[in-house]
């Protein structure tokens, strides 16, 4: 029988090769194949990762790591020990009066099958999506303040799993930078650095 790393590895291999949706431009953009009990999923690369082939790689990711940074791993210790999905694996475009075009209905179906495999192979005990249409793949979010600050319990795939949400670091929004989100991003983060799955990958990155 195959062991989990090996399914999280050919799983990688058919996903680099997808080519379902026509409108996005790839190459699909996969993180490292780790066994992590903690799934972060974001929304669609942008056009500098699918150059650089890593997500979260310019200045999102910046913010981002700064964020995981301060309650205990740095950018590489994070990308070491944390699976990094997203909802949409290829670059959507940019719309024509600027910013990225936001993926359509049936491209985030076509998409969905490669984070449900990974929600199969790593069962994770703490899933984190940044930005709303990720947060929208496991909650209904009309207003980020809604969701945000919090711990929600799920069901996903027939299993309880936890989720934090929080807001997409985006230089272009000044959500997480203003009050209330301001607060509610600090409270996210520090219901994070509690959670067992966080604690166990701050330990795993101090053993190695």
């Amino acid at each position: 029988m195959s062991t989990p790393l090996t399914r999280l590895k050919r799983h990688q291999s058919r996903l680099r090769q997808c080519h379902r949706c026509p409108d996005m431009q790839g190459p699909p953009v996969v993180g490292p194949p780790v066994l992590s009990p903690m799934l972060l999923v974001g929304q669609a690369p942008g056009d500098r990762e699918i150059v650089i082939g890593r997500p979260f790689a310019w200045t999102a990711g910046k913010t981002l790591f700064r964020w995981f940074e301060g309650i205990g791993l740095d950018e590489a210790a994070f990308r070491a020990h944390v699976y990094m999905a997203a909802v949409c694996r290829c670059f959507p475009g940019k719309k024509p009066r600027g910013g990225d075009r936001v993926p359509s209905e049936e491209e985030i179906r076509h998409c969905a099958p490669w984070l449900h495999t990974e929600l199969e192979i790593l069962a994770p005990r703490l899933i984190v999506p940044v930005g709303k249409l990720a947060i929208n793949r496991f909650l209904h979010a009309n207003r980020l303040a809604d969701v945000i600050g919090r711990l929600h319990r799920v069901t996903i795939e027939g299993r309880d799993t936890d989720l934090i949400p929080l807001p997409h670091p985006s230089g272009a929004s000044t959500w997480h930078r203003t009050e209330p989100g301001k607060t509610l991003l600090a409270q996210a983060l520090g219901l994070i650095s509690e959670h067992p799955a966080w604690r166990q990958l701050l330990a795993d990155a101090n053993a190695g």
